[in-house]
Parts: C-alpha cells; sequence; structure tokens
C-alpha cells in the first residue's frame, strides 16, 4: 500500500479515536482530634436538607474546613477528596490544576450529582461536572460530604452512583483575614485573599479571590485560572438571610486527546496532540475559555421548635468558547462557498447558558418522626453555535460567521417526602419517595446541518427505604435499599432520531454497613450491590451520519466491599485508611467494531458479541493509607502526614480486551506543614514522593485490522515527582 494511502488510514483511526474520546469525555477530628475525617463517619451536617445524618441509612463521609484546608494547595476539588474510600481522581494536564474529574465505585463524573448549599451544579445537558469552572473553589467550602450508592433524594441530576455536597454557609467560621502564596512545579502560581466577618449585629460577610497558574505537566498544557466566592447575610429573629455570589474565569490550553503508545515512543509522554494540525508550530491559542458566575439567594427560618424552613433562589450564567486550528477542513460543511474545496481555518464553538430555579424544603420533627417535605424547579437554556474567525480561503463568508446553531431547554422539577421514625431506643426507619420529572427542548440544525425539532420528556419515582441501628453512642448499623433513574445526556438525544433513542437508565442500590467509634480508633465496613438496568454505554454503533453513540445494555452491576478505620498510635500519632474491593461487570452486550483490511481499507463494521465483560473505568481494588503527625509545642505547630494512593487495573471500554487493559498505580504524597502563633504558616508538600509514571485515565476506539480485533489506546500520562510551597497568614 502506498505510504500517503496507509497514512490517510491511519489518520482516519486516529480521528475516529479522537471522535469516540471526545463523546467519552463530554461523555482525612478526633475522635482524638488528630484522626482525620476522611476515616470518620458521622460528623453532622444541617444546612442543607438533602445531607445525610447518623439517623439516615446510606454510606457517606464528611470533610470539614479544617481537612480541606491542610490539602488545599490549589489543586481542584477532586484532588482534595480523592484519599476518600473507592475514589479515582485524573487531571487532564496531569499536575490536579484545570481540567480533572472524579469517579467514585467506578461511576463516571457525569454520575455523580453535585450540590453546592443545596443547589444543583451539574450541567443540565450533558450532566458532567466541570470543576475549571470553580477555580479554588474548595478554599471557601465549610464542609463537604460525599454519599455513596444512591444515597438520599437530591436537586438535579439523578445521582446514578454518588452525591457530593458542598456548604459553604456555616455558623461558626473564624472571622479574619487570611492570605495565601505559593509556588511549586511546572510554573504553578497561587495568590488567595479571603475575609470572614461577623459584626454584633448578627450581619455576616465573607470574600475570596484567588488567581492559580500553571504550565501544566503536559506539553502547553497551561491554565490560567480566576476565581472568587462573597456572601453576606444577616440574622432577622429566627431567621437568617443570606446572599452567595462564586464564579470564576479559567483559559487553559486544551490537553484533552491523551496520548498514544506510539506517541510516547516518539515524542514522550509530555506530548500534546492538540494544536498540531497547523504547520510548523502548533497552534499558541488552541484554548478553552470558559466564564461562569453564580448566584444564590437562601432564606433560613427555625419556624417553631418543630419546623424548620428553607427557601433558595438560584441563577447561573456561563459564556465561553474553545478554539481550534483545523486544517483541510472541507469549506461546504461550514457553508462556505469558495474556489476551492478545502482549506485551513480556525474556528470557536460557543455555550452561551442561563440555568435558574428555586429549591425548598421544610422540615417537621416531634414524637419521634423527623419528616422532611423537599423539591425544586429548575430551567436551562443553552445556545450552542460556532464561529469560524479565519480561514484561509473565506469565500463568501465573514469572520464569525455561524456555521452551526442549536438551541436547547431543560426543565427539572422533583418533589421527595422523606421520612425517619425511632421504632425503639436506637432504632429508626427510614423511607424516601422522590418524583421527578425532566423536559427537553432542542431545535435547529446540528453540525452537520440537520435540522433538529425534537421533544423529550421523562417522569421517575425514585424510591428508597433502610434501617439504622444504634444500641450504644458511637455503634451504627443500617441498611437500605434505593433506586435512582437517568435521563439520557445531550449527545444521546442530539445523534439518535426519536425512534432509535436510548430509553433511561434504571439503578437499583442496597447499602448495608457497621461503623463503630472508640476512645482513640474508627472502624467501618459497608457491603453494596449496584445493578443496573440499561445503563448507557459506548459498544461502537454508529447513527446514519457516522457518529459514535451510547447504546443500553439490559444488565450490569458494581458489588463491593468497602473498609475504613482510624487508630491513633500515640500522643502525636494516627494512622488511617481505607480499601475497597469489588467486582464491576457486564453482563451481555454486542460490540461493533470498524473493520479494516490488511491494506488498511475500510470493510464496514462486524460485531462481536461479549459476555460478563468489565465495566469500564472501574478498578477492582482501590485503597489509600495515612500516617499522621499533628502536635503544638507552645505557639509552634507541627504537622507531617505521608499518604499513599492504590488504584488497580481498569479497561478504557467494555470489551475486556487486554489491549484496553490501563495498568494499575501507586503514587505516595509526603506534606509538612508549620504554624507559629496559628497566624502564619508554612506548607510543603511533595507530591508523587517515588516518581511513580503512571495514567489515571485513557481513551479507546477498537477495530478489526486483517480480522484481529484490537485496540487504540489513548493515555492521560500524571507527573512524575512535583512540590508544592506555600505560605499563609491571618490577620
Amino acid at each position: 500500500m502506498p505510504g500517503r494511502e496507509k497514512q490517510v488510514r491511519m489518520k482516519r483511526i486516529t480521528l475516529s479515536a479522537v471522535a469516540l474520546l471526545f463523546l467519552q469525555f463530554v461523555a482525612a477530628q478526633q475522635t482524638v482530634d488528630t484522626i482525620s475525617s476522611v476515616y470518620d463517619f458521622d460528623y453532622p451536617i444541617t444546612v442543607t436538607a438533602t445531607a445525610a445524618r447518623a439517623e439516615t441509612p446510606v454510606t457517606f463521609v464528611n470533610l470539614t474546613r479544617k481537612d480541606l484546608a491542610a490539602r488545599n494547595l490549589g489543586q481542584d476539588a477532586p484532588y482534595l477528596l480523592k484519599w476518600t474510600p473507592s475514589v479515582v481522581v485524573n487531571s487532564d494536564a496531569g499536575t490536579g490544576v484545570g481540567y480533572t474529574g472524579i469517579w467514585i465505585r467506578g461511576s463516571d463524573p457525569t454520575r455523580t450529582n453535585v450540590t453546592i448549599n443545596g443547589i444543583p451544579y451539574n450541567d443540565s445537558e450533558s450532566q458532567g461536572v466541570y470543576w475549571v469552572n470553580l477555580p479554588d473553589f474548595s478554599s471557601s467550602a465549610d464542609m463537604v460530604q460525599i454519599q455513596r450508592g444512591v444515597g438520599t433524594s437530591t436537586n438535579g441530576a439523578g445521582a446514578f452512583g454518588a452525591t457530593i455536597n458542598f456548604t459553604t454557609t456555616s455558623e461558626d467560621a473564624e472571622p479574619g483575614l487570611e492570605i495565601d502564596g505559593g509556588v511549586g512545579s511546572f510554573g504553578t502560581r497561587r495568590g488567595v485573599v479571603q475575609y470572614r466577618g461577623r459584626t454584633e449585629d448578627g450581619l455576616r460577610v465573607s470574600a475570596r479571590y484567588s488567581k492559580i497558574h500553571s504550565d501544566g505537566y503536559v506539553d502547553r498544557a497551561r491554565a490560567d485560572l480566576d476565581g472568587y466566592y462573597a456572601s453576606i447575610g444577616k440574622e432577622v429573629g429566627s431567621a437568617l438571610l443570606s446572599f452567595v455570589a462564586f464564579g470564576g474565569h479559567e483559559v487553559t490550553y486544551q490537553s484533552w486527546n491523551g496520548v498514544t503508545q506510539d506517541e510516547i515512543d516518539t515524542y514522550g509522554r509530555t506530548y500534546n496532540s492538540v494544536g498540531t494540525e497547523k504547520e510548523g508550530e502548533p497552534y499558541d491559542n488552541e484554548v478553552d475559555n470558559y466564564r461562569q458566575n453564580h448566584y444564590q439567594l437562601h432564606y433560613n427560618d427555625r419556624l417553631n421548635d418543630r419546623y424548620d424552613l428553607t427557601i433558595s433562589g438560584h441563577y447561573t450564567r456561563g459564556l465561553g468558547y474553545f478554539e481550534q486550528y483545523k486544517a483541510d477542513e472541507s469549506l461546504s460543511d461550514y457553508g462556505i462557498a469558495a474556489a476551492v474545496a478545502e482549506s485551513d481555518l480556525i474556528r470557536r464553538r460557543w455555550l452561551d447558558n442561563h440555568f435558574y430555579g428555586t429549591v425548598y424544603s421544610l422540615r417537621y420533627r416531634h414524637a419521634g418522626w423527623d419528616v422532611t417535605l423537599g423539591g425544586s424547579a429548575n430551567e436551562y437554556l443553552g445556545d450552542h453555535y460556532g464561529e469560524v474567525i479565519w480561514a484561509r480561503n473565506a469565500g463568501d463568508s465573514e469572520i464569525r460567521d455561524r456555521y452551526y446553531a442549536n438551541d436547547a431547554t431543560k426543565r427539572d422539577f422533583s418533589n421527595y417526602l422523606r421520612a425517619n421514625y425511632t421504632l425503639a431506643e436506637g432504632l429508626s426507619a427510614y423511607l424516601d419517595g422522590q418524583i421527578r420529572h425532566v423536559a427537553y427542548e432542542f431545535l435547529g440544525p446540528d453540525e452537520n446541518f440537520n435540522e433538529l425539532e425534537q421533544r423529550a420528556a421523562h417522569t421517575f419515582f425514585n424510591p428508597k427505604a433502610g434501617l439504622v441501628y444504634q444500641p450504644a453512642r458511637g455503634t451504627r448499623l443500617y441498611g437500605s435499599f434505593g433506586v435512582a433513574q437517568r435521563e439520557p445526556n445531550r449527545n444521546d438525544f442530539v445523534d439518535n432520531p426519536a425512534a432509535t433513542r436510548p430509553v433511561p437508565e434504571k439503578l437499583y442500590n442496597t447499602e448495608i454497613g457497621y461503623n463503630r467509634t472508640t476512645g482513640r480508633a474508627n472502624y467501618g465496613v459497608n457491603v453494596y450491590h449496584m445493578a443496573y438496568q440499561d445503563q448507557l454505554v459506548l459498544t461502537g454503533a454508529l447513527n446514519d451520519v457516522g457518529e459514535y453513540i451510547r447504546t443500553n445494555v439490559p444488565e450490569s452491576y458494581r458489588l463491593g466491599l468497602e473498609l475504613q478505620g482510624g487508630v491513633q498510635l500515640a500522643d502525636y500519632f494516627t494512622l488511617g485508611g481505607n480499601l475497597t474491593l469489588s467486582r464491576n461487570r457486564v453482563g451481555r452486550f454486542t460490540e461493533i467494531l470498524d473493520d479494516y483490511d490488511a491494506n488498511f481499507e475500510y470493510l464496514g463494521q462486524v460485531e462481536v458479541v461479549r459476555e460478563d465483560t468489565p465495566l469500564a473505568f472501574s478498578p477492582n481494588v482501590t485503597g489509600a493509607v495515612e500516617l499522621g503527625y499533628d502536635r503544638t509545642i507552645r505557639e509552634h505547630g507541627l504537622s507531617a502526614a505521608l499518604q499513599t494512593k492504590y488504584v488497580g487495573d481498569r479497561y478504557v471500554d467494555n470489551s475486556g480486551a487486554a489491549e484496553s487493559k490501563l495498568d494499575g498505580y501507586y503514587y505516595t504524597d509526603l506534606r509538612l506543614g508549620y504554624t507559629l502563633q496559628e497566624r502564619y504558616r508554612i506548607t510543603f508538600m511533595l507530591r508523587n514522593l517515588t516518581g511513580q509514571l503512571y495514567s489515571s485515565n485513557g481513551w479507546g476506539y477498537r477495530y478489526q485490522l486483517d480480522g484481529a480485533p484490537t485496540t487504540l489506546m489513548g493515555m492521560y500520562p500524571q507527573a512524575g515527582r512535583n512540590f508544592m510551597l506555600s505560605f499563609g497568614v491571618t490577620l
């Protein structure tokens, strides 16, 4: 086969893989005060109605402001949560700054419900969570609760594996002005100014501004991030009225493509193919540029000794684009008439969106009953469009002519009734029922100029029930069963006509757990079973215009055992850790492979029936261990933590093929801290102490070459040994 033709065939395989990747992407208090609450089970959260408490039979862990502050040197929120059970994190740039993601029990980020003060944060259409849009948000968080499994009824997109609740409206935050700065590897710089105050008449004020820059471990994967937070609250009688505003602006050079093994062998593991379509030097402005602002108004009132009322309104504004240099593009695909058929061009793909609504809850407590009636009503307006801002051969086009436009509206209404009833001393029953209705409309041509005029609506009933037995203080035994349902995402709707549109996913979740806290230790064990019906996965199937689509698989499941604990070894030393052992399988599905002959001639597609294969991105083993030291001598505080994380083998698809396997890995972080008079602080973090070379995420393109199934796999290499040094003062 001629060399040029072979290059074209390989380019087709690579482009197909990148398209598939895009779909996949877009698809540690003291029982004694030194044991990190990563290993504690029952720190109360009362700020939001959707949070779990000791009497709630779900699996959860809480992180306090103190826990977060010890780890927070500017990385995104997932990297502060990575030491909790069953968690895996990834960074496209390899540093934890920029685009990051979190997997809990193998469930991808689109299946994790995230709320901030009870307000939904997941993107309404993709259902994803883009932490990069909230730089350094953890600096303003007073508490984070992670619920694993279905959890309690929540607001927004259904929790399909986990829930993360952030709260920022603590009543007991210490007042003062904090200034922090830091420098680290890969040109990383961070500056934070934060103020909290409270007046005698009950007025509360909080404000923060953060600026972070990193050049990234991956070539050109720089990030320039600005984040802010502001709140003001006033006590009026028994009520608290508070206004909260936060957001950020991110400009990140794209590193979404990952790197193949061939590219690593040729260019090294930091190679970034983004921007290389331009001849000569890579295009210097292949960036993602997005700004997002959130506004929340909260009214909390203790009406009397039996009733508490919370009503919140919210509005989110998002606007931004990602820019791409594209070589040899067909001008007809952009609606450009020109004397030549192809041209290099630069395009921007925009998202202009609004999200607003209300959240409420009414809580009643009396005579053994603890009942909450709550819900939300939200609407999302999304405007998707693309512009050509430059073309070598512009033809009849004008700058910023739009080559596609697609508006979307999504409405989400939900109500739930949750009750705890004390059956006997230490024994309580739990019932939770939610009705959720979603309606989605999307109009206008898509990127291929196909007119879309579709509407879809789904109504779900999600029941949950369980028992909690607490025979003595510090002992908790619980069991629960819950159901969650989730609608398909934007791509599932846009890429499929109504007749072949996938159906919603359903999850049946059983949790059984035991927690025990003593004077010097705590430990717990939890068994979970998550049975999926019609889970949506990529199988290699194409729609009528050649785009990869997700399809429903009838049955799949996760079965696991989670262990966690912490112990005070001596006056100043603690040891804690967690371990998850699980089995994650797809029962039966049909894999569809692009078929090529020995000369890379495309022959069509072939089907391969797979049975009992591993669920993608689901390690059978994860674990973490931490050895801590914390001592104060007069005005001097010394702390240290040695932490190790292990993640087992995973697969980038559901085939279970050996060539689709991401190797397991481990890394160790060392953190040293010094404080003086509780005002001045220095923190040094040495990450990946032993310099492990590993990849925390990947993608796969499955095809058949000359009758032999194979995988083109991309990986996201993470940084080797690197450091961050931070200085801070409280005034």
